[in-house]
């Protein structure tokens, strides 16, 4: 298997089903941070390769994945320790995003993104804690699945924040992400469908027209419910929301990776070295503000959806960014993709991202967000809507 998109950081690992199943005949690949028995996890970064062990067993998602007949053929590469939504990494490089070589392939699931889209696999395994399966997947053109938090075993996961922590999946073809998360998902209720949508003013605004109005001319054509209302979610901002996560994904980060960190001196490249120095100087006993923010905006995210009720905006704040972006237009770009991708996170809920257009030929993903638990509602559901 030829990898002309460096998606892969080990190709040789290849492991065959252990029974037959609902996945017979498909083949995925798994992000570096996911045990496999007898693997030694890189994360993206050669220190942290250097200073662990292999695993001693498959991570219960693999082991899932085998046992319903798919067939595992490699890992993939992922940004420095998940801490990224670029997809460049300094030290095994950049994976090249098939609908664009000249722009970056998202991160930090960014191999798993560029071996499905590159045809390179049926379905790739990713994490994501802040949007790292969601933007990649939207840059890159392909259907991408984040469950609602705890939905799906993070067991044999190598973490970045736990509160935040999920495993998600991408595919070329939405009848193969529904098939994964029929595997993956426990036995959820179905039998409701979704009879109002919720259009995020606040969020639809960080797009430019151009962008916003490919993916609402998108929106009209499909069959949705009739009951549709633009509204404000965020009573105190995007912004503060956004703050809110990136502060308590920092304590988290710093928790789990700072002794580490301080012991073995790693080398991080540009960018991933300043995020984690600046989570060393986060202090918990501060954080009461953003725990009370992340409280209420679950209870009011969660009051607005009910059980009938889809969130809807766009993945991303546009295409792809062009490669070796950085200072301050690449931040302020972050800035803007965290203002969107926090809402499903800092409330673990459950988002689906579509490649349904594109504008100059580049892929813009729009996104529906369902209430906690409503995952396998959500995927038949916009399966139903997109026949």
């Amino acid at each position: 298997m030829r990898d002309q998109w460096n998606a892969f950081f080990d190709k040789k690992i290849i492991l065959e089903p252990t029974k037959a199943g609902a996945l017979n005949g498909l083949t995925f690949a798994v992000k570096d941070v996911i045990s496999i028995k007898g693997y030694k996890n890189g994360a993206g970064n050669p220190d942290w390769l250097k200073t662990h062990k292999e695993s001693h067993e498959h991570a219960p998602v693999v082991k899932c994945l085998l046992e319903q007949g798919a067939k595992l053929v490699g890992t993939t590469q992922t940004d420095e320790i998940m801490y990224s939504l670029n997809g460049e990494n300094f030290h095994y490089g950049t994976p090249v995003n098939p609908k664009d070589p000249r722009r970056i392939p998202g991160g930090s699931s960014s191999g798993s993104a560029v071996a499905v889209a590159a045809g390179l696999v049926d379905f790739a395994l990713g994490t994501d804690t802040g949007g790292s399966v969601r933007i990649p997947s939207s840059y890159c053109g392909i259907y991408g699945f984040r469950p609602t938090h705890g939905a799906i075993s993070v067991d044999g996961v190598i973490p970045l924040a736990r509160s935040f922590d999920t495993v998600g999946w991408m595919t070329r073809d939405l009848e193969r992400l529904c098939r994964v998360g029929e595997v993956l998902l426990k036995a959820q209720d179905t039998s409701d469908s979704f009879t109002e949508m919720f259009f995020a003013e606040d969020a639809w605004r960080l797009l430019d027209d151009e962008y916003s109005g490919a993916l609402l001319k998108t929106v009209s054509s499909m069959e949705l419910p009739t009951i549709r209302k633009w509204v404000k979610i965020s009573k105190e901002g995007l912004s503060e929301w956004s703050s809110t996560f990136r502060v308590l994904q920092g304590l988290e980060i710093w928790n789990e990776h700072g002794e580490w960190i301080k012991k073995e001196k790693p080398t991080f490249g540009p960018g991933i070295s300043e995020r984690f120095q600046w989570t060393s100087t986060l202090n918990v006993s501060e954080s009461r503000q953003q725990c009370q923010c992340r409280e209420n905006m679950k209870q009011s995210i969660s009051t607005l959806l009910g059980e009938s009720g889809i969130i809807v905006i766009p993945t991303a704040p546009g295409p792809a960014p062009l490669l070796n972006l950085y200072g301050e237009k690449a931040e302020q770009y972050r800035v803007k993709a965290m203002k969107l991708s926090c809402i499903a996170g800092l409330a673990g809920l459950p988002q689906i991202t579509l490649p349904l257009t594109e504008v100059n030929g580049l892929p813009i993903g729009l996104s529906f967000i369902a209430n906690q638990y409503q995952d396998l509602k959500l995927l038949n559901w916009v399966k139903s809507i997109s026949r």
